[in-house]
Formats: C-alpha cells, structure tokens, sequence
C-alpha cells in the first residue's frame, strides 16, 4: 500500500513538472502564451492530489491545512489558465504578462508548501 502511495506521490510530482515546465518553456521562448500541456498538469496534479488527500494507508496523519491551501492555489491557477486560454483564443494574442507571470509563481508557491511545509 506505501508503494501505491508513492508512485501516487511520484505521479503528483510529475503533474507539477509538466505544468511548471511548459510555463517555463513558453516564457523562455518569450512567446507568454499558456498551452494545453499546462491543463494536463494542472489536471494530473488535481487528481493525484485528491487521493493524496485520502487518509491512507490506515493511521496516515494528514496535514488538512495544507492540503486546502494547496487546493486553493491550484483552484486559482485553474482560473487564471481558463481565463488565459479563453481570450487568447479570443484575441489571437498572448496572455497578459501579469496573469502569465501569476502562473508561474502559484505553481512554484504550490511545490514550495509541499516540499517544505
């Protein structure tokens, strides 16, 4: 059962990676647009979080706290590349510097409160 949990962990990990690395991918490319990669990371790391956020195995001490502020920031990030991916297909345009930055910035928040927290 730890084996389970750590590959879901391992999978939980993954979902950030690929998020964090299209992200950074595009603003290295200087082209601060979001992509339907960063959807299946943020979609990845939504799931595997969730199980995460299930007491087990039996007797896991779970940090509920934690696991909300986690959630609330992924909620965000989910708003932000909905509403980004919505007006550039709208404009034809890149996203707003701002947005694409706050992006980036939750996603390294998220790993940061997860790792150190």
């Amino acid at each position: 059962m730890e084996l389970l949990r750590n590959v879901v962990v391992l999978l939980h990990l993954v979902g950030f990676a690929v998020l964090f690395g299209a992200w950074v991918a595009e603003a290295a490319a200087r082209r601060f647009r979001f992509t339907p990669v960063m959807n299946y990371g943020i979609l990845i790391s939504f799931l595997t979080g969730v199980a995460l956020a299930a007491p087990w195995p039996a007797g896991e001490v779970i940090n509920y706290p934690k696991v909300g502020v986690k959630l609330v920031i992924l909620v965000v990030i989910g708003a932000l590349l909905g509403i980004g991916l919505t007006r550039q297909r709208r404009a034809e345009a890149p996203v707003a510097r701002p947005v694409f930055a706050a992006v980036g910035v939750l996603a390294l928040t998220a790993a940061a409160i997860g790792v150190l927290w």
